[in-house]
């Protein structure tokens, strides 16, 4: 990008594309209520991309990235360039086609969603089969791209790399046994190389093709796949290939015999990636783009680190970068938003907008900002880490699964439930905004989340459900609401990134040991018991989960961090227990999240999230029902973690994957109780009885129908009651069928 011995080019792999104030997620939910017509629509993101483009531009990048915008998902995004969507989300409008895929509507199931590698991220499933007819259609990219270059920007068009497209694929339903969507890959790259062709005649001098999937293990095919994409496509324009979720390992020879004139290096998580460089005869020519500004944390870079990182590979090359390990959609977008944060804790903080200065200034090599951030104060508890050393070794619970079950009360066949939350409505969120800005007394803001509750208790009964859930009106979020109750965190006034669509959500910094000061879930629970006869489920977030959906400490292992989480919650359990709560859900959702890219570091990483959950867990009686959550996952990574957690349920999404999951569960011959989600609750559509029951007889298929839950994928609370109410009865009316088939 930069031909000059002296200078250092500086660049990010992406930006935030949801508004410094959420206007993404408020502009996409004001067209799907049908408040905004598509050029509406289209008016808002453009105001974001401008916003986005002004970000860039005054923090004196040498280029700067586009295509990096999207209304929903980039992956999706990357399914309309090569004109795969399925021919059920086809639509006369573009507009509607794209979010039938992301969400679904009345006609068609959306796209499966999933993690997005280690990511709390979603991202939605191509479907490729032997006869998807890919299509160049170069439309965004280059419209992007100009939309740059007219402000006089040094544009670099942004496009998901056709490898890991195809990696992160899964096969179509019409595919036959066998095939592999990277089977695709010779009729892919053309079209990629018309879209390349098309950038190129348009003045982009370079094109960053992204290739996260290569940050994993890869095999003899899959790396073929690699020089067969790159031999042609390296010929066609300059190609910055970037991984950015860990080193490109194997992959990386790979792609510096293809051709390839530039690779961006995670070097925050991936650094071994420059003693491979040192051992290859690599070209001066080839361009390296250094990440050393962690694009999914928030603490401040070690500069004077990070500029020793720069030295070594200046030797290597007379061509380099300085930019973010990865896209900077990870990280909120500016800190100069939070007021509220002790000025201890902000001075070793770096948001999006900081992160931009940071790059600059390595690329400047500006030597008075060219610093260590400020040490941390005093993080520690003695009495914290006195208590953790005394727990035993094993942290089992101490009666094995067939015991406990017979100890805990029966149930019907097939019992029915929900995962935790009932709907967020807008009267709750001003209710709880209003308390928080001092504008609703305590008591006044008790009662009306106790009427929320009873509310909620009465709509289960009605229902019918068998277990049943307070709601969970009095938390904002599932991380931050523990969070807020525990020291050793802060959370932000504005720290929203985006998890998937339109759902953003604001991690909480775990910056210290974490004490719990007293109940935090108790009061509620016991509520909510006191007003049925039904039991009513204790709805705590488990340890790892908390690590992943927040920013974490980057100062001793996520092991211990987990471990003082762990603690804290084992607490609670015990409060909840002795508050005569038999049923006890700790979920997990995160758990697949954590697990290494690369299989080496995974037996390491299994064996503490799965103590940490049993710390939490395992100080119960074999009477105590312990559940767990886990969702939008590739639940075959983790099967023999799961089990590990030694919960008596587990409820996971398969409604999507259309109960793919039960088969891995098979393999593993898991033998716990298990409640695969009939009813995928991150869409609108409200499926019928035949729909879910339909599902329900595929699982009574593969698993002793005395281990089956029914429940959905996952909570409620972004889902509307009108939504709820229908979808609900129809899950109850189905377990109720598919008992008296089984009868």
């Amino acid at each position: 990008m930069n031909d000059s011995k002296q200078t250092v080019h500086a660049t990010v792999l992406g930006y935030p594309r949801i508004g410094a104030d959420r206007e993404l997620k408020r502009a996409v939910e004001a067209h799907w209520s049908g408040r905004l017509d598509e050029a509406g629509l289209e008016a808002a993101a453009a105001a974001i991309r401008s916003q986005m483009l002004d970000d860039l531009a005054s923090a004196g990048l040498d280029s700067v990235p586009t295509g990096v915008f999207s209304l929903y998902d980039h992956v999706l995004d990357t399914v309309v360039a090569v004109d795969a969507l399925a021919p059920r989300h086809r639509r006369e409008s573009e507009t509607a086609a794209y979010f039938a895929a992301a969400r679904g509507d009345a006609e068609a199931a959306p796209l499966e969603m999933t993690k997005w590698f280690d990511t709390n991220y979603h991202y939605l499933v191509p479907e490729i089969g032997p006869g998807t007819a890919f299509r160049a259609r170069p439309g965004k990219a280059l419209a992007e791209y100009r939309e740059a270059v007219g402000r006089g920007l040094n544009a670099r068009p942004v496009l998901l790399g056709p490898v890991s497209f195809l990696l992160l694929a899964k096969a179509s339903d019409d595919a036959p046994i066998g095939f592999e969507p990277l089977d695709r890959i010779g009729d892919l790259v053309p079209v990629y190389a018309e879209i390349l062709s098309a950038l190129a005649e348009a003045g982009a001098e370079w094109v960053q093709l992204d290739e996260p999937a290569l940050c994993a293990d890869r095999g003899a095919v899959e790396l073929e796949a690699v020089r067969t994409a790159y031999e042609r496509l390296s010929s066609i324009a300059e190609l910055l290939v970037t991984g950015g979720y860990g080193p490109f390992g194997e992959s990386l020879p790979v792609l510096l015999e293809s051709g390839v004139q530039g690779l961006a290096l995670d070097l925050v998580r991936g650094g071994v990636d420059v003693d491979v460089l040192e051992s290859l005869n690599v070209s001066r020519e080839t361009f390296i783009s250094a990440g050393v500004v962690d694009g999914r944390n928030i603490w401040r870079t070690d500069l004077l680190a990070a500029a020793a990182e720069l030295e070594r590979l200046h030797r290597l090359t007379d061509r380099l970068g300085v930019s973010s390990s990865c896209s900077l959609l990870h990280v909120p977008v500016d800190l100069d938003a939070e007021t509220e944060l002790p000025s201890s804790l902000t001075e070793r903080l770096a948001f999006a907008r900081q992160k931009l200065r940071e790059v600059v200034s390595l690329a400047e090599a500006d030597a008075p900002r060219l610093q260590r951030p400020p040490a941390p104060d005093d993080w520690h508890s003695e009495t914290v880490r006195a208590r953790l050393d005394a727990l035993p070794e094993d942290a089992d619970r101490r009666v094995d699964y067939a015991e406990r079950v017979a100890a805990q009360d029966e149930l019907p066949p097939l019992p029915t439930t929900t995962i935790g939350s009932f709907p967020q409505t807008a009267e709750l969120r001003r209710a709880r905004a209003a308390h928080r800005r001092g504008l609703m007394i305590d008591a006044d803001y008790h009662a009306r989340m106790k009427a929320e509750v009873a509310a909620v208790i009465a709509e289960q009964e009605k229902l019918g459900v068998d277990v049943l859930v307070h709601g969970e009106p009095e938390r904002n979020d599932m991380v931050q609401y523990f969070a807020e109750q525990l020291t050793g965190f802060a959370t932000t006034a504005a720290g929203w990134v985006q998890s998937y669509g339109s759902r953003c959500v604001r991690p909480p910094i775990l910056y210290a040991d974490v004490v719990r000061t007293g109940p935090m879930t108790v009061e509620w629970t016991s509520y909510a018991q006191s007003l049925t006869d039904k039991p009513v489920k204790g709805m705590l977030t488990g340890p790892v989960t908390i690590l992943a959906w927040s920013f974490v400490r980057d100062d001793q292992p996520l092991a211990d961090t987990a471990e003082q989480v762990a603690l804290a919650l084992r607490d609670e359990v015990a409060d909840l227990e002795a508050a005569g709560t038999a049923i006890i859900q700790v979920d997990e959702p995160a758990l697949r999240e954590l697990l290494p890219l690369r299989r080496d570091g995974r037996a390491a990483y299994a064996a503490w999230a799965t103590r940490a959950f049993r710390i939490a867990t395992s100080g119960v009686k074999p009477e105590t029902a312990i559940h767990t959550h886990l969702c939008y996952s590739e639940f075959g990574d983790v099967i023999d973690a799961i089990a590990e957690l030694d919960a008596d349920v587990t409820s996971i999404e398969a409604s999507r994957s259309k109960m793919e999951v039960l088969a891995d569960l098979d393999r593993a011959d898991y033998r716990r109780g298990v409640g695969p989600g009939v009813w995928d609750i991150h869409s609108p559509r409200v499926p019928s009885v035949e729909e879910m029951a339909a599902s329900l007889r595929l699982a009574v298929a593969a698993v002793d129908p005395r281990r089956i839950w029914v429940n959905p994928d996952c909570g409620l609370k972004t889902r509307r009651y009108e939504e709820v109410r229908p979808a609900l009865a129809n899950m109850v009316e189905a377990a109720r069928l598919v008992r008296s088939e089984l009868a």
